[in-house]
């Protein structure tokens, strides 16, 4: 173990994630990272000697949320606790957060998590915010490239920024996971597409991937560990470019697929850019594949499409649901929407109403723009006023609850194999998740006792707009 793990194994930390799944597993890979240091996760800040924060930027409310927390919990800092910030709103503001949050010691964007456990030594020798000047330490560089210390008055500075050009994937043994029976792995880390509306290529870097053989082996790990839902990730998963040249994402999915022990593969989030006819066709021949694909199309229009720089047509989103209706399997669709993109007319806002009539989407993650630091869209005119976006917004999401409605309905008297996630005391409902990515709730014979991460069959008997509700009259494996 190295030298911080050897002086602090009493050392507490408490780490709060927010945003996407992504988000979640580098949370995972960083509480692993800290774990193998010598630090034990506790619960609550009040326990904690280090307090950390994963964030997300994709919009301002999330970030906003970050330093409210830390404005919230400033009145610790006088129990000799320290305070760092992970992740996208930490490359985003870099060292400005420091200004924001004096009290923070620690930045680290998600492309420097590889450098941790040298922030982690550099940490451990900063001095308390209540010591006194000949505790302050003068403040010196660290070794890895994009990583420094700076002494600010009676704090510390660690800061970990990388920029656009780095090649590393935040790759470890020592992932934390939180669930035993449904694990990430990121197969693809950055962006390169620059919409423009989206800070995450500015925050998460350039487009890198890893080798299949390091994919699979990870995979077989946490198959070999009992594992049975595996999930690749990425911001662009299907972007996928293995670094040995041997996989397509389409062929690497299958092979994921086709280890023992392996019941279902997820990925997500695709671009209809890179999503390729060959996706579909191994869906359709590896049955542990998901019939469920998240394919973001953000509006219906194509004008405003090539405003956002999204690489396509709304003919050529179409021609590749198309691809998925046309599968011998029946394949969930589920979306993004953005509405009041600066410029968008009524017009516009009709032609991605009409986009969901045309799909039948089995769901929608809708959103009102936001204007977000760096952005290309900063520069655009003709912004939407935030009344109007709200009214869009309802509209959209009013006529997507009717399309849900009508599609839930038809799985009535269904039956289905669902993966017990836990149990919904205040309902007497048992919690499951079809391959369709559709919550299933369901009650079982008295006497029945389903364990969570089974695997067991259950009809349906009635439907809501966002879920199903069924009986289970026998357990499965």
């Amino acid at each position: 173990m190295s030298g911080v793990g050897q002086q602090s194994a009493q050392k507490t930390f408490y780490l709060e994630t927010f945003g996407c799944q992504m988000n979640v597993h580098d949370s995972e890979k960083v509480v692993g990272t800290l774990v193998q240091e010598g630090y034990r996760r506790v619960e609550s800040v009040e326990q904690a000697d280090l307090i950390l924060y994963n964030t997300c930027s994709i919009r301002d409310k999330a970030e906003q949320k970050v330093f409210h927390r830390l404005a919230d919990y400033k009145k610790l800092e006088a129990q000799g606790k320290k305070f760092g910030v992970l992740g996208c709103v930490a490359q985003q503001e870099g060292e400005k957060i420091f200004e924001r949050a004096p009290h923070v010691s620690l930045v680290c964007g998600s492309a420097s998590y590889t450098k941790l456990p040298e922030m982690l030594v550099q940490l451990e020798r900063a001095p308390l915010a209540a010591g006194n000047s000949e505790d302050r330490a003068s403040g010196f560089d660290l070794p890895a490239s994009g990583s420094r210390t700076a002494d600010a008055g009676s704090l510390v500075r660690i800061t970990g920024l990388d920029d656009r050009q780095t090649e590393k994937c935040f790759e470890t043994e020592f992932t934390a996971r939180t669930n035993p029976h449904r694990g990430y792995i990121t197969i693809i880390e950055g962006c390169d597409k620059f919409c423009a509306y989206c800070v995450v290529p500015f925050t998460r870097g350039k487009e890198r991937s890893r080798t299949s053989e390091s994919v699979l082996a990870e995979a077989r790990q946490m198959a070999d560990l009992g594992y049975t839902e595996i999930q690749l990730l990425g911001q662009n998963v299907n972007s996928y470019r293995d670094l040995s040249g041997k996989k397509s994402f389409a062929e690497l999915l299958a092979a994921v697929g086709e280890i023992a022990g392996v019941r279902r593969v997820r990925f997500t989030t695709s671009h209809p850019r890179d999503f390729g006819r060959d996706i579909v066709e191994a869906i359709d021949a590896v049955p542990t594949l998901c019939d469920h694909v998240h394919l973001p199309v953000q509006s219906g229009s194509t004008r405003v499409l090539d405003a956002m720089q999204r690489l396509y047509t709304r003919d050529q989103y179409l021609e590749r649901i198309g691809w998925m209706q046309g599968a011998k399997r029946e394949i969930s669709i589920t979306t993004d929407v953005i509405v009041g993109f600066p410029g968008e007319t009524e017009q516009d806002f009709r032609e991605t109403l009409s986009l969901l009539d045309e799909v039948g989407y089995d769901g929608v993650f809708s959103f009102k723009y936001s204007a977000r630091p760096n952005t290309p869209a900063l520069t655009l005119e003709d912004a939407i006023p935030e009344e109007e976006k709200s009214r869009r917004l309802e509209e959209l999401m009013a006529r997507q609850r009717e399309i849900q409605i009508a599609r839930y309905k038809k799985y009535i008297g269904t039956q289905y194999e669902v993966m017990v996630e836990g149990y919904n005391e205040a309902r007497s409902q048992w919690i499951g998740r079809t391959s369709q990515n559709k919550t299933l709730n369901f009650t079982v014979e008295s006497g029945a006792d389903p364990r969570v991460g089974a695997y067991v069959p259950v009809l349906v008997t009635r439907s809501f707009p966002n879920s199903l509700v069924g009986e289970m009259s026998s357990l499965g494996q």
